[in-house]
């Protein structure tokens, strides 16, 4: 196993993972990594650094990492922490729950169903899944598998509620993208021209927060050019564990970012950072008036329908229904796990802070890829890649990635996250918008080999949208 210590993974964080994976095979070492995929992830909680053996809080300095087993999601998708030898993958599928749903019945989706089930078989305690098709050759399908809690047999329902962690992202950069649209707001524009009050640099535009190229330091934690972990809020580990249920105001957020040194000059790289979405939520709000909670409601969720899409502010109960998701760390030599369904989201900001379902990310995506919300133009800038974007989900445009599956299957579009622990959500579309993928994930408490996820991730998406193709 690892050695003692939290490390998960987020959207971002995987990217991260990838690159010094790459950078370092064969040495054993990765610098400054804790908290990843996300989104997812990093994820992001989205982001990745190191915890100090003793279990305090994080230092700045590299860290030793050995890839072997993690439990799974921690935070963006951050995603999830060391788990010991004794667990065992797959726990799930060995209680008798299966891959189909009601939702599902008489649509042979065999592909569907083994990709999913590849999740539980790899240590993940539950699946719920949706997808999409508008054309109507599949129509629409829903699984789960796994189990809703650890001590029980029943599985994740196909319409739970969930963190989302930074899919919050492509909302709110729609939001951004719908008041260009309007006049209210320029997508070149200085930020400082908007939001004076926190002394930013005038190069920084709205275009660089929505593509994280303004340079800003991420608020979770940041790794310097050489790959040394610089610490931020208390966003991954045990350190997050014993405040997850800490209230933090936006600009409580932005301006610890602002105390640190900016990573590049305005425009000149590419990192994924909370801090600029943290930005665009505050400008939606300066230039409007309202909360970014009501600006969405009539923009998005009211229009479409959402009805289990929340911005919960300190909010930190899921709403009914929801399947569980799970923290696993060492504490005093002892292992232990702890429910992390409940946990305040506010340290996300904007950047990864909302809730909803399959079925509301699969209105919601399908909504803006098909035109719907943005007009043509906008809609292109949202998908115009950045070169130097980290290519693990895609090129990243505007609150998306663009990636291209190959010639059997085409382009899709994506955002994926997590909170800082417990949970992640994906959320894929074909350019048109007529095909979706959406999906819930939950950490329990079996071993999980990080290095698995990228396959896994792809075998799922290539079942949605290569007809039948699996991951190579």
């Amino acid at each position: 196993m690892m050695g003692r210590g939290n490390h998960g993974f987020s959207a971002a964080g995987l990217r991260g993972l990838r690159e010094v994976l790459t950078r370092h095979v064969g040495s054993g070492r990765v610098p400054g990594l804790v908290a990843l995929i996300g989104r997812s992830g990093a994820t992001h909680a989205e982001a990745f650094g190191t915890v100090r053996r003793d279990g305090g809080a994080p230092e700045r300095r590299r860290t030793v990492f050995r890839p072997v087993a993690v439990t799974a999601l921690a935070a963006g998708l951050l995603a999830g922490t060391i788990a010991p030898a004794a667990a065992t993958a797959g726990a799930a599928a060995a209680d008798g729950s299966a891959v189909m749903s009601e939702d599902a019945a008489g649509q042979d989706r065999p592909e569907l169903q083994k990709a999913v089930q590849a999740f539980i078989d790899a240590g993940f305690l539950g699946v719920q899944v949706r997808v999409h098709d508008e054309r109507g050759e599949r129509g629409e399908w829903t699984g789960s598998t796994g189990r809703r809690k650890l001590g029980a047999s029943a599985k994740p329902p196909t319409n739970g509620h969930f963190w989302v962690g930074s899919v919050t992202k492509t909302f709110v950069a729609t939001v951004v993208l719908q008041l260009v649209a309007e006049g209210e707001i320029g997508l070149d524009a200085p930020v400082a021209g908007y939001l004076p009050e926190f002394g930013l640099d005038r190069r920084i535009t709205v275009r660089m927060l929505l593509q994280h190229t303004s340079g800003l330091f991420n608020y979770t934690g940041d790794l310097d050019p050489d790959g040394t972990w610089v610490p931020g809020l208390p966003a991954t580990g045990k350190e997050w564990l014993d405040n997850r249920f800490r209230s933090y105001r936006p600009q409580e957020l932005v301006r610890f970012a602002l105390s640190r040194p900016v990573k590049f000059a305005p425009g000149e790289d590419w990192s994924y950072s909370n801090t600029n979405y943290t930005l665009a939520r505050l400008l939606i709000e300066k230039v409007t008036g309202h909360s970014f909670d009501a600006e969405l409601k009539r923009r998005i969720m009211g229009p479409l329908g959402l009805k289990g899409t929340v911005v919960p502010g300190d909010r930190t109960r899921l709403p009914r229904p929801y399947a569980h998701g799970y923290f696993r760390h060492q504490d005093a030599g002892q292992w232990k796990v702890t429910d992390v369904s409940r946990q305040n989201p506010s340290l996300l900001a904007g950047a990864g802070d909302m809730i909803s379902t399959t079925r509301d990310l699969q209105t919601f995506f399908s909504a803006l890829n098909g035109g719907k919300l943005l007009p043509d133009e906008l809609l292109a800038e949202m998908r115009e890649p950045h070169p130097k974007s980290d290519p693990l989900y895609g090129r990243y445009g505007l609150g998306m990635f663009v990636k291209d599956l190959g010639p059997a299957c085409g382009t899709v579009l994506n955002h994926n996250g997590s909170p800082p622990a417990g949970y992640a959500a994906l959320m894929y579309s074909s350019p048109d918008g007529s095909r979706t993928l959406t999906a819930s994930l939950t950490v329990g408490d079996a071993a999980f080999d990080l290095a698995a996820y990228p396959k896994l991730l792809d075998g799922l998406v290539k079942a949605a949208f290569c007809d039948g193709q699996t991951a190579s």
